[in-house]
């Protein structure tokens, strides 16, 4: 079988970080072929690393792109760009992954998703949250009917002293905002996937700065520049879905409470309740009693895939990425779904600034 071509743009922490070593633990089905990067020793040194003995550098997109040997495009820059580079390669013939969220608008998020249905290519986006053992054991759940109607669910990405100080994280052009659009859309996606539910009636949101002039922040990063922090350091949002069931949204980077978690849901049905604190814990009643079911996943080898024992949540998504692709089938992470994500994070910063509710048609 011959392997997957697949050309890297943006090579910095997220490529380093997730997609270049997922891509390499699949490196009997595929070979890192092309790295671009602004920065052309970033791209030097992931082809070092990662690709194949005549992997190509450059410095502009198109030139990648333009490669008529190279299967599949990973999209591994800042927001701005997400969808710039994405329509491009869908135009030019390539299968994309996007890094999340899917774009920094949902006017751009549109574009995508048109461009690969007119291409007939498959595009996803880096949702790797729907891959840990904790999102995968509930999703079973869910699917089997154990938890009922899920009619209310709160979706956490909180931090308390974690502000990422660098790249453009802080950056409200390049990015789009702060913590709402970095890591509350994980909470979103994951949420909104659990339940099975893409269809919103309503958005009301809240944004704040309030902590992001502060010096001597106890980050764990490092203090930030306060000239530099340009987006929200919290937002919350309240969300109505069409037939009723109600989400609540709440994301900061830096917030003064010891609440925290990440990427994690809470699912509340009429047959049961589950949660992503300490683990996985089902609540329900049984024999007439108030109960708490508690899964132990600590055990080596459990398989939530098929062939997916032993795998990090990120190998998971290049494996069944890749898989898509080759078998035809539809990736996990649907460009559809990641545009509802898309619509509703854009409706809750309009909410905030508008002070009114935003209603979808």
């Amino acid at each position: 079988m011959e392997k997957l071509r697949i050309g890297i743009v943006g090579c910095g922490g997220i490529a380093n970080g997730k997609h270049l070593p997922a891509l390499k633990n699949e490196s009997d089905r595929v070979e890192m072929v092309a790295f671009c990067d602004l920065i052309p020793e970033r791209a030097e040194q992931a082809a070092k690393e990662y690709g194949t003995p005549d992997a190509k550098t450059c410095t502009d997109y198109h030139e990648l792109i333009a490669d008529k040997s190279i299967d599949v495009v990973h999209v591994c820059t800042p927001n701005r760009s997400h969808c710039e580079i994405s329509v491009a390669a869908l135009e030019a013939g390539k299968h994309v992954m996007c890094e999340k969220p899917m774009a920094k608008t949902a006017a751009d998020a549109r574009k995508m998703l048109e461009a690969a249905k007119k291409s007939g290519k498959k595009l996803t986006i880096g949702y790797q949250s729907r891959f840990t053992k904790e999102a995968q054991v509930i999703k079973k759940a869910v699917n089997r009917g154990d938890l009922g109607e899920i009619y209310f669910a709160k979706a956490h990405a909180v931090r308390r002293r974690a502000v990422p100080t660098w790249g453009v994280f802080l950056n409200e052009y390049e990015q789009g905002g702060g913590p709402l659009i970095d890591i509350g859309t994980h909470a979103l996606d994951l949420t909104l996937w659990m339940m099975n539910n893409y269809k919103p009636q309503s958005v009301l949101g809240q944004t704040f700065k309030k902590l992001g002039d502060q010096t001597e922040t106890g980050n764990i990063w490092g203090d930030w520049d306060p000239k530099e922090f340009t987006v929200e350091d919290s937002a919350f949002g309240l969300i109505r879905m069409e037939n009723g069931a109600t989400i609540f949204l709440e994301s900061s980077w830096a917030l003064n409470t010891l609440d925290t978690g990440e990427a994690i849901t809470t699912l509340c049905g009429t047959k049961a309740g589950a949660d992503m604190r300490d683990g996985v814990r089902f609540n329900m009643v049984d024999l007439g009693c108030q109960t708490v079911k508690k899964p132990d996943l600590s055990a080596g080898g459990v398989a939530f895939f098929e062939g997916s024992a032993g795998m990090t949540p990120a190998q998971m998504e290049a494996h069944y990425w890749i898989n898509a692709i080759l078998n035809d089938t539809d990736p996990m992470v649907l460009p559809e779904q990641a545009l509802t994500v898309t619509e509703i994070l854009e409706a809750i910063y309009t909410s905030a600034k508008t002070g009114k509710a935003v209603y979808f048609d």
